[in-house]
């Protein structure tokens, strides 16, 4: 009698696609995989008053256990906490209680939620996470950065700057807090899943305009981060925009205002959207892996420079097996091996 009581919650919870709660019963596999569906079609049909309950099944199903495999659900907690600041507090405190292992999912979704008075309610909630009082700090401070302040590139000073600061630096002065800029869309593919939970969340434009940006790097043989980031931005640009017509049609638009570098492989986005081929864009992306393989970048012609990656270095993340359709309960989101290799076998397989 338990076991049929419990497969009748279970298909309850998935037939209203979210229940106002989770139960510990709940087989979190199944829920997480309702959770993953609602999150993609939420922009289309906004249930707020479900979102706690949603946030409640990632983390018992210990989705952020892995933060750099976890983007597209902290991006989606942000852009809920961002959509209604009227009731963002109440939302974050309906969080509450979380793992302190996982507090860090609520402070860096404060920050880069978009909220204009985010800081205030991070120190509104910060006696909630004792244990978080240096991250909390750092954005505060300003020393992290939010969201969309995170620069497309790591900014390296030239020779030229370094020679000027040294000059011109005051030994006796305080050192100021500065930002960390170690941080750039161009080394952390995470920041791509981010993005694009954010859209699911809200719908907006913003964080399609920043993935646009970074289409050129699809074309990049300077780096294996940079090509394999570009060649992502450009197939799950693809990808949803088969599926969401709005995307589609602002893609479209931006076409016709872009210039320079980002108009071509844009094109190609729209192209492959409009005719639903997308296996075109992706082998493209797996010929142009393999030929940095084997050549090295275009700055260093060596195979030093592809062994310095490291295992994992890159992984698709859950946002890029979304785009592929493998959405679903036991799909790991990390892709064993370096950058390339995931890349290729993950690819490979869809053949």
């Amino acid at each position: 009698m338990r076991a049929i009581a419990l497969a009748l919650i279970a298909c309850t919870f998935v037939q209203s696609a979210l229940a106002a709660a989770v139960v510990p019963e709940i087989d979190p596999r199944a829920s997480l995989g309702v959770v993953q569906n609602w999150i993609y079609n939420y922009r289309t049909k906004p249930d707020y008053a479900h979102v706690p309950a949603a946030v409640r099944v990632l983390f018992h199903s210990q989705t952020f256990k892995e933060p750099e495999n976890s983007g597209i659900y902290l991006g989606f907690i942000a852009g809920a906490i961002g959509s209604n600041p009227a009731r963002a507090e109440q939302l974050v405190n309906s969080f509450f209680p979380v793992p302190p292992e996982e507090e860090w999912v609520i402070v860096r979704a404060i920050a880069y939620s978009g909220l204009p008075d985010w800081r205030n309610l991070m120190r509104k909630v910060a006696p909630k996470m004792p244990g978080r009082r240096v991250m909390i700090d750092g954005y505060l401070s300003g020393t992290q950065p939010t969201l969309m302040d995170i620069p497309l590139e790591e900014t390296k000073p030239g020779m030229m700057d370094k020679l000027r600061g040294a000059l011109t630096q005051n030994p006796f002065k305080k050192e100021e807090r500065k930002l960390d800029t170690r941080l750039s869309y161009a080394t952390h593919q995470d920041l791509l899943d981010i993005l694009w939970g954010y859209y699911f969340a809200t719908g907006s434009r913003v964080p399609i305009q920043r993935i646009v940006q970074m289409l050129p790097w699809s074309k990049s043989r300077d780096t294996v981060d940079k090509l394999t980031i570009g060649s992502m931005a450009r197939y799950t640009l693809a990808s949803y925009s088969v599926r969401d017509a709005s995307l589609r049609d602002y893609l479209r638009e931006e076409l016709a205002r872009q210039t320079g570098p980002v108009k071509e492989p844009l094109r190609e986005v729209v192209e492959a959207a409009d005719t639903v081929q997308l296996g075109a864009v992706r082998k493209d992306a797996v010929a142009a892996v393999e030929e940095l393989k084997l050549k090295g970048s275009d700055a260093r012609r060596n195979m030093d420079f592809w062994g310095q990656l490291g295992v994992g270095a890159l992984a698709l993340g859950c946002v890029s097996a979304a785009a592929l359709g493998q959405v679903a309960v036991g799909i790991p989101c990390v892709i064993g091996g370096s950058a390339s290799q995931g890349l290729l076998s993950f690819w490979e397989k869809q053949q």
